[in-house]
């Protein structure tokens, strides 16, 4: 079987192997490729591993021998799943390798936003402290997070890591969730989204991007929360109006926001964002710790491994 990969760089920048998949077949990886050369660099092989590298029906039709594609994620809207069934192709994706680092990742930001650990680490070590009249010096306002509340939108997986983080370190956790579980009833209270946005003051947005959750952060939705909320997204981007985001921001309505994801990855130089107050924006590396590339790497190979079986699992083109 011939295997390419069309961008492996961010799954594997050089700390771990490629040797399991080497073992399946004739194995091509490239570390980027452009949309003019996917087809080309596919050829006639039979299998297509990726992460962001489109697919599309134009792709499939001149690209004949493909059986498999592989998507190195969970969300997979970069393939035409319609064109690859209708070809018979099957497509798989990696649906559980990173919960404890994105949950991990989302109460990292909110940290940062209560210490600003990394701003006054600059200031220290520009010299500030060492002429400083006091013996200690902030800022920006420190938050303590025991007692306050925390609202989940999308208590899955890893809204629930999050939620149990968040109520190790004393704070009330509610949770909304069109399909309440005994395991997401136990860490927190189901509430509606309105009960929500009025009582939470920090809000982490952990559902998938549907057409109703696309921009569920809204001017409408900000304004039925606290005054000084904060908004935390590491989640996918357009579940948030940036514009409005950015508003609410600068007018102080949101206190602050910590975000990994946005709109259009990479971050465009005019996002609104840039520039908004007490905005924390990193780039898109909740689920990137060696640990949970691994376990993509271990899932993609096993994924392979099922298909050329004839057993394939994880498929989401039935």
């Amino acid at each position: 079987m011939k295997i390419v990969i069309l961008d492996g760089y961010t799954e594997n920048p050089g700390d771990l192997s490629w040797d399991e998949l080497e073992k399946l077949g004739e194995l091509a990886v490239y570390d980027r490729t452009p949309p003019e050369k996917i087809a080309g660099r596919i050829g006639d092989a039979e299998a297509v591993i990726l992460n962001k590298a489109p697919v599309t029906k134009e792709t499939l039709a001149a690209c004949k021998n493909i059986k498999y594609i592989g998507v190195l994620a969970t969300g997979y809207n970069i393939v035409d799943c319609d064109a690859a069934k209708a070809r018979g192709i099957v497509v798989t994706n990696i649906p559980t390798y990173g919960t404890d680092a994105v949950g991990q990742f989302a109460i990292a930001l909110l940290l940062e936003v209560c210490h600003h650990i990394g701003h006054h680490d600059r200031e220290v070590k520009d010299g500030r402290w060492e002429r400083n009249p006091d013996w200690c010096f902030w800022d920006y306002p420190l938050i303590e997070l025991a007692g306050k509340t925390l609202g989940i939108i999308g208590f899955g997986r890893i809204g629930q890591t999050t939620g149990r983080i968040a109520g190790a370190m004393n704070m009330n956790v509610i949770a909304h969730d069109e399909q309440p579980t005994d395991s997401g009833k136990a860490i927190a209270d189901y509430v509606s989204l309105e009960d929500l946005f009025a009582r939470s003051d920090v809000i982490a947005l952990h559902c998938p991007l549907f057409p109703s959750t696309r921009g569920i952060i809204n001017k409408n939705t900000i304004a039925k929360m606290k005054d000084g909320v904060i908004i935390l997204n590491n989640s996918r981007g357009p579940l948030v109006v940036e514009q409005d985001l950015a508003d609410a921001l600068n007018s102080g309505k949101v206190y602050a926001a910590g975000l990994d994801v946005v709109s259009t990855e990479p971050i465009k130089g005019d996002n609104p964002l840039l520039k908004a107050k007490n905005c924390i924006i990193t780039p898109h590396i909740s689920w990137a710790p060696r640990e949970s590339r691994q376990r993509l790497m271990d899932i993609a190979v096993n994924n392979l491994r099922a298909f050329i079986d004839g057993k394939a699992v994880n498929v989401v083109n039935p």
